[in-house]
């Protein structure tokens, strides 16, 4: 059983460090366009948003299990990705279209290298 959630949980950082580059891809394109955020985008970043969550009861699962994580730093980089995506998209919807652009792709940027820090200290 542990297994199999270990596996789980490290598939699933892997797919939202690329899942995060393509959101920050999308949306920077879309800034440097003068595009408005279309609703896939939002949609795909609640997606994110939600998958993230996920990932940290998985590992939560995990530690309950047995299998503690490399460093404690594990654990911020977890805990600031579940709060910072809602927090980022909360913070966008209050401005003008440009700004909810640039807001919601540098958080996708940001997150992605706290993924990837994540899993670096595993």
């Amino acid at each position: 059983m542990t297994d199999s959630l270990v596996f789980l949980h490290t598939l699933l950082a892997r797919a939202l460090v690329a899942f995060a580059a393509v959101l920050g891809i999308w949306g920077t394109y879309g800034y440097f366009r003068h595009a408005q955020v279309s609703g896939g985008f939002r949609s795909s970043y609640l997606i994110m948003a939600g998958l993230t969550a996920f990932q940290g009861l998985a590992g939560l699962a995990v530690f309950a299990l047995g299998h503690p994580p490399g460093r404690i730093l594990h654990v911020v980089y977890g805990i600031f990705a579940v709060i910072f995506l809602p927090g980022a998209y909360l913070y966008a919807h209050g401005g003008s279209k440009r700004r909810e652009a640039v807001i919601l792709a540098g958080a996708a940027w940001i997150v992605a290298i706290a993924y990837l820090r994540g899993i670096s200290t595993g």
